[in-house]
This record gives structure tokens, C-alpha cells and sequence, in this order.
């Protein structure tokens, strides 16, 4: 019976991507086989230790060092959704138009019609000025200004930069943020003092 040879690695054997040079441990010659990342902010750059030197790296590195606890949640928060833009299911309203589903048998067609059985209720459609905005926002229209200000205060606390660590990504992202509810805000109270000078 023919022994197979077994080409998998052992746990500890040296990554074959190794840059074959001594360690990058201060005083040390072993030839460095393990690699290990060298901030939290660079982590595809990579020191180069023996394997005494990368365990005792391991055992010191703390992911979170410098950062607040406010900060380490916020973190934790974003690492759910891959550090992508989220909302509460039927906050954003569909990501496609009736355009873009293939539907060549025109089977969807009878449920998109107004008032046919298992058709959505029909929304007033949003002034084309507000589409953008409110779609930054996540929000459908109609809407109210209650509910403008609980999507900003969920919006600015989640994208503040204090939260994020100073991320100038998170920064751009609340100043996009700030016009689109300035934007639709104006819209809203300017319909609200309309609708007060129609009744007076």
C-alpha cells in the first residue's frame, strides 16, 4: 500500500512567503519565518520575526490600544455591516427601478398596477429635488420633520468623526449628510409655513 505525502503546512512551519532575512526583533539573528501586522491602520504591512519573537508580539497586540471606549463600540458597530452604510428594513425603499427587474413574461407586471390584488399602496412621488437627499438619508416620502431629525441624530452620531476615530472617510460622509438634511428640512418647513398661510 502506497503512502500518500502529506503537502499541507504544519501550524508552525514558516509562511513560504517569508522575505528570507533575519528577524525584525532588535538584537535577534534567527532567520525571520512569521509575519505579523504592524499597526491596526496598516494591516497588509507586516513585520517579520522568528517564531519566539512573532508569539511574543502576539501576546502583547491589542487591536484597540489608544482608542476610547466610545470609539472601540463604534468600531464594533461598523464591523457588522463590513463598515458599509446600513438602515432599518423599508427605511431606504427599493435599490432598483422597474426598469432594471428582466421580467420578459410580464409576470410582476398585474402586482405593480395601482389597486391590483397584492399591490403595494401607492406613494406620492417625492419633488425631484429631494430624491438624492432623501435617499442619503435613507428615508421615503412622504415624511415629517419628526422623523427627519431621528434619522439625522441616528445619521450624525453613527458618521461623527469622534466616533470613528478621526476617519476622514466617516467626515466626508457626515458632510454629505448635513446638506441632504439641511436640504429636505427647508423643503418641509417651507411647506409647513405655506400650508399655515392657505388656513389663515
Amino acid at each position: 500500500m502506497m503512502n500518500r505525502r502529506n503537502t499541507r503546512h504544519r501550524a508552525f512551519d514558516p509562511d513560504p512567503d517569508a522575505p528570507g532575512r533575519c528577524c525584525d526583533m532588535a538584537g535577534c539573528d534567527e532567520p525571520a519565518g512569521y509575519r505579523a501586522p504592524r499597526s491596526r491602520e496598516t494591516l497588509n504591512e507586516y513585520f517579520w520575526f522568528c517564531l519566539p519573537h512573532v508569539r511574543e508580539y502576539n501576546a502583547k497586540w491589542d487591536y484597540y490600544k489608544g482608542m476610547s471606549p466610545g470609539q472601540i463600540e463604534a468600531h464594533i458597530r461598523d464591523d457588522v455591516s463590513w463598515n458599509r452604510p446600513s438602515w432599518r428594513l423599508g427605511q431606504r425603499g427599493a435599490y432598483f427601478t422597474e426598469e432594471d427587474v428582466l421580467d420578459p413574461l410580464d409576470l410582476l407586471n398585474g402586482a405593480r398596477r395601482p389597486g391590483a390584488r397584492g399591490a403595494p399602496p401607492t406613494r406620492p412621488e417625492a419633488p425631484e429635488a429631494l430624491r438624492q437627499p432623501l435617499s442619503t438619508l435613507g428615508l421615503d416620502w412622504p415624511l415629517s420633520m419628526d422623523e427627519l431629525k431621528v434619522r439625522y441624530k441616528d445619521l450624525a452620531r453613527r458618521h461623527h468623526p469622534d466616533a470613528n476615530g478621526g476617519d476622514r472617510h466617516a467626515e466626508e460622509r457626515l458632510k454629505i449628510i448635513n446638506v441632504a438634511y439641511t436640504t429636505v428640512r427647508t423643503h418641509l418647513a417651507s411647506s409647513r409655513q405655506a400650508d399655515l398661510e392657505k388656513t389663515a
